[in-house]
């Protein structure tokens, strides 16, 4: 090997102990749920969001470079009661004609301890985009899983409008629940 060579060779190894190290990348598997809940005149209901997708790259050691992108259709969501499903669907709601799915993607993470976490994202919701944060559970394995939860508040996002934006009738706080369960992107 020439000088030149052992040059290069350690002049790549100098700068690839330099770099920073990336995230694990991960996508979603079988068993992930969505889920919110609120009141509609002081009875709690809850709503399930299926067909959600994740992307994750996440490294507890490396938070500077973990991100996550959740795309989230708005089409199939259900609370298990039809008029209120057609209701949530419709123009005063989610508006799923004119805005069919809704997005969260976050690119600053900080730990909180332990296995917790606060991702600061956005999401965009009726077109609208704004920050919200989602605090999880970490638990790393073989498919690790994280254990999520939020608060919306609907009407910075124009849901519920008209005679819906009465939060007497229901509250501008939406809690936001999801468990994604991971496998290592391939």
């Amino acid at each position: 090997m020439s000088i030149k060579s052992v040059l290069l060779v350690g002049a790549l190894a100098a700068l690839a102990s330099t770099a920073p190290a990336l995230a694990a990348d991960y996508v979603q598997t079988a068993g992930s749920s969505l889920t919110f809940a609120t009141k509609y005149e002081g009875e709690v209901f809850t709503g399930k969001i299926p067909n959600f997708a994740t992307k994750l790259s996440f490294d507890p050691a490396q938070l500077a470079t973990s991100k996550l992108d959740v795309a989230i259709p708005l089409t199939g969501t259900t609370t298990a009661n039809t008029d209120r499903d057609d209701t949530l669907r419709g123009d005063d709601f989610f508006a799923i004609a004119k805005f069919p799915q809704a997005r969260y993607s976050a690119t600053k993470f900080r730990s909180l301890g332990g296995n917790q976490y606060a991702a600061d994202g956005t999401l965009t919701l009726r077109g609208v985009t704004k920050p919200v944060t989602l605090t999880f559970t970490w638990t790393p394995g073989a498919q690790p899983v994280l254990n999520g939860k939020a608060t919306v508040k609907r009407l910075d996002f124009g849901v519920g409008g008209g005679d819906w934006a009465d939060t007497a009738l229901i509250p501008n706080e939406v809690s936001v629940s999801t468990k994604v369960v991971f496998a290592a992107a391939k």
